[in-house]
């Protein structure tokens, strides 16, 4: 595809997104399969592509439509002819700038030929960049294999906390017995007078995630994230449930994903089924909190928020499950889709109880959850502040 072209449907994303059209994130990349399948020959086709590919809602259908022809309405004759666009918003068109066609000079024509009547090229996303953005639920094989090898570089470490124990330091305690050892040869002088701390200990952290069928399209990938912390030197538990609780912390302690993944397969019976955070929250409280809540951890809660229970239920659990933990994080693929809003009854129950609501949509997504975590404070977050990331 020709730079220019590319540059162009750069801008008319970016114009789309300007008014108001919730474009689908990974749309660009499979806009510029779509052009190069259709071509450039009829331009009702070309339309409809573009269509099909950048927008999803119903809605959205009539303004897409409008600023199509708006945008692209210099269509010039000729299967090697590059459409210009029109009409750019100013504070779209601030980030480009004119070019002459095939060039790579500023643009030298009429001086008094109006800028939008004059071709584009975009500083255009690396390819590095553009797959970083893209969402999970649009990623390829290709893109797992890049995501496995891009999360083992990422550093998980959600903070240290004090132990019960005392190692020597310099602090304002006194160590009684190294006191006696160290002066035993000078009573009853007391010429050196050893301290000693509490024990910095890296804190656990627990990854409770949703495989239910509405969460299918980022399952896999946010699995491959589970795999990816808990192979670090930290404890780390993972559960993951659908109608039910299944604890799978042995079958992620293996070195290989396929492996971890096809003992995961067999030890979760209701993979991709209904939905029941409640239940299995509850589950989690009663049968593992005291096993696993110990030494102050943090929860990753990744689920959609789509339940099927008792959102009374879901309610008080969490509260159960809030006052246990250090923190309580929940990740949602859902939350950085435009316009998103918590309305459904799982996530509008849930929410009052989590400290920090935070999207899991791509791989960026990602690396600035790692960077929070590895921010977090020593104190335990206040509650009834809740962070919302978008």
């Amino acid at each position: 595809m020709p730079d220019e072209l590319l540059g162009n449907l750069v801008v008319f994303t970016r114009t789309l997104r300007a008014a108001g059209v919730a474009v689908r994130a990974g749309g660009l990349s499979d806009a510029v399969r779509a052009i190069d399948i259709v071509g450039m020959r009829v331009k009702a086709d070309v339309r409809d592509a573009l269509r099909a590919v950048l927008i999803s809602r119903s809605e959205d259908r009539g303004p897409f439509d409008r600023i199509f022809e708006r945008f692209w309405r210099v269509w010039p004759e000729g299967s090697h002819a590059l459409p210009r666009p029109m009409h750019v918003p100013p504070r779209v068109r601030s980030s480009v700038r004119t070019m002459a066609p095939g060039s790579g000079s500023a643009w030298q024509g009429d001086p008094t030929q109006s800028s939008d009547d004059r071709p584009i090229a975009v500083q255009t996303y690396s390819p590095d960049e553009i797959w970083r953005r893209k969402d999970f639920a649009d990623f390829t094989r290709e893109d797992l294999a890049l995501a496995e090898a891009a999360l083992a570089k990422l550093a998980w470490s959600p903070g240290v906390r004090l132990t019960r124990r005392w190692v020597s330091g310099s602090g304002r305690r006194i160590d009684l017995r190294r006191l006696l050892q160290a002066n035993r040869k000078n009573a009853p002088e007391i010429l050196d007078i050893p301290t000693r701390v509490r024990r910095m200990a890296a804190r656990p952290l627990i990854l409770i995630c949703d495989v239910s069928g509405s969460m299918e399209p980022y399952a896999r990938m946010l699995l491959l994230f589970a795999h990816a912390v808990a192979g670090g030197e930290r404890t780390v538990e993972v559960f993951v449930f659908s109608t039910r609780l299944t604890r799978v912390t042995r079958q992620f302690s293996a070195a290989r994903l396929d492996v971890a993944m096809a003992g995961l397969r067999d030890s979760v019976g209701d993979w991709s089924g209904g939905t029941r955070i409640g239940d299995a929250i509850h589950t989690f409280n009663v049968q593992w909190a005291r096993r696993v809540l110990r030494r102050g951890p943090v929860v990753l809660l990744i689920s959609d928020g789509w339940d099927l229970g008792d959102p009374a239920i879901l309610s008080g659990e969490m509260a159960r499950l809030q006052r246990n933990v250090f923190r309580l994080v929940w990740l949602n693929p859902l939350l950085a889709s435009p316009g998103y809003e918590p309305l459904a009854r799982g996530m509008r129950a849930a929410l009052p109880f989590v400290d920090d609501f935070v999207p899991v949509h791509n791989m960026e997504s990602l690396e600035t959850l790692a960077r929070h975590l590895n921010t977090l404070s020593e104190t335990r977050a206040r509650r009834g502040r809740r962070r919302v990331w978008n």
